[in-house]
């Protein structure tokens, strides 16, 4: 049984580009020594299958039933920890070494970036360094508001727990190697109870202002090829002129992607702050469908098109030709916003000496232009808000109360798992006319879904669940209007001019 498997795993390696016919041996060799068995059928090495015609299971069969072997034979306990560290180093033993993929990428980019990129992707999801078979259970939908349409998700790829792993993550030695997620030194690493194992993870060298840099994908990918992009040292994020530069720099190399950077404070960001980063990816979020509601210009810088647009969170765009010379104005801007208090619309750039304004960046091409959005960002505190006053705030929080972080700024929710469950438990109970307060898992979304459900005609079981979906969308905006410091309204607006004119 084993030799027939390790004989179908090694053949979606050789399909998918990963293993070398002239590898075929060494590779059963491997994984051999990984299942700790030293016998060996001959005939799974042949090309019956391939002669036949009769075509390979999907990577996650085969994957699983070498895994209930593996169980059931002692030489791993049967958790979703365990699982995921022994099927990765299985594919460990397919993975190329990071300098043929290296070679494989740079003689790609030479045809062109997007073939580059398509090479990579396909590569980082044959390895199953991107779980398909997870991500395909994420549900995604656009919902329309008042912003346009929006791009909602309900991450469900990242798999629960089990009491055990969570109990050894407890008791297991804290390592300060690889120093975080991003580190360079995930690249082959075996991992742990507390840190993903990544043997099948190959990363890219990149030069970005002169720096150097690494791109990879994201595991759980988003969106379309949601790649990360982050600093060969483990250096904590800071939002400069130098990281406009680089931007700017990584979407002339790659004019198909969009990339951007998190907040570099607190709250206003959801992410790693101790390694500087960015994300992007091939993807055309909505905020870059949002039109210009206001021009101006800035002394000095009069040939780059200056505007605010049309977004729930106040953002100043540039355009132009010259990369160099937009930075430039986005530093100019950054500078202006670091220092700028405006106690009437409560704007305060710092309290008892800690910083509050920052910017979140998005970089762009459009077509031969350079395009960079400017979030203006405060994370200041209120004790009506101790989450932050330009945060979700707490008649939101049953939907989103995590921190906006780059990607919803941009117009992508990704709303957690527990949606999924809680959101088909309101459509069924509404259509049946129960009580929403009766139900824990409805009590959260009990005085929301009464507020809308009366300005519809009536609920069936053919049109609840987009109600619901559209309904979640509009929270979603109301989020993001959160977050924006200057609201979409007049008063918002006279303060937002008011910080244009000190530019």
């Amino acid at each position: 049984m084993i030799s027939a498997l390790i004989g179908e795993l090694v053949a979606y390696g050789t399909e998918n580009g990963l293993v070398d016919a002239e590898d075929k041996v060494y590779t059963v060799n491997r994984l051999l020594e990984v299942l700790g068995e030293t016998e060996y059928a001959e005939e799974g090495l042949s090309d019956d299958r391939a002669e036949s015609g009769s075509e390979i299971r999907p990577l996650s069969e085969i994957l699983a039933d070498i895994l209930d072997y593996a169980a059931g034979k002692g030489i791993l306990e049967d958790t979703v920890t365990n699982r995921d560290l022994f099927d990765t180093k299985l594919m460990g033993c397919l993975t190329p070494p990071p300098s043929a993929i290296r070679k494989n990428f740079s003689e790609e980019y030479a045809e062109s970036p997007e073939a580059a990129t398509d090479y990579y992707y396909a590569f980082s999801q044959a390895t199953n360094y991107i779980r398909v078979d997870r991500i395909r259970k994420d549900e995604k939908w656009v919902a329309p508001t008042e912003f346009g349409d929006l791009d909602i998700t309900i991450n469900l790829s990242k798999p629960e727990k089990d009491p055990r792993d969570i109990a050894k993550a407890g008791q297991a030695k804290k390592s300060g190697y690889p120093a975080c997620l991003l580190c360079k030194e995930n690249e082959g690493y075996s991992g742990s109870f507390s840190h993903p194992a990544r043997q099948n993870h190959r990363v890219i060298p990149l030069v970005l202002a002169g720096e150097p840099y690494y791109l990879q994908y994201s595991p759980y990918v988003y969106y379309n090829e949601h790649c990360i992009v982050f600093n060969e040292k483990h250096i904590p994020m800071k939002i400069d002129h130098s990281t406009f530069a680089k931007l700017l720099d990584f979407v002339a190399q790659f004019p198909h992607y969009t990339v951007g950077s998190n907040a570099d404070l607190p709250i206003v960001g959801g992410s790693i702050l101790s390694h500087d980063h960015f994300q992007g990816g091939r993807y055309e979020f909505p905020m870059v469908r949002a039109p210009y509601e206001k021009f101006f210009k800035v002394p000095g810088f009069e040939e780059i098109e200056t505007g605010i647009i049309r977004w729930p969170l106040s953002t100043i765009r540039l355009r132009g030709d010259d990369a160099d010379r937009i930075a430039a104005l986005s530093d100019h801007i950054l500078q202006c916003w670091r220092g700028y208090s405006d106690a009437e619309a409560f704007i305060l750039a710092e309290t008892d000496g800690t910083p509050h304004n920052t910017i979140t960046p998005i970089a762009r091409m459009r077509g031969e232009k350079f395009e960079m959005d400017l979030v203006l960002r405060n994370n200041i505190t209120t004790e009506d808000h101790p989450l932050g006053e330009y945060h979700p705030h707490p008649e939101y929080h049953h939907i989103k109360k995590e921190n906006i972080g780059l990607i919803e700024v941009m117009g992508l929710a990704v709303l957690p798992a527990r949606l999924k469950g809680e959101m088909a438990a309101v459509e069924e109970l509404l259509l049946k006319g129960g009580d929403l307060m009766s139900d824990e898992r409805t009590a959260p979304h009990a005085a929301w879904a009464e507020e809308w459900e009366k300005h519809y005609e009536a609920l069936t079981e053919e049109n609840i669940h987009g109600i619901v979906q559209d309904e979640i969308g509009k929270v979603f905006a109301k989020v993001l209007e959160c977050a924006g410091v200057y609201k979409c309204t007049e008063e918002g607006r006279e303060a937002f001019t008011r910080f244009l004119e000190k530019l």
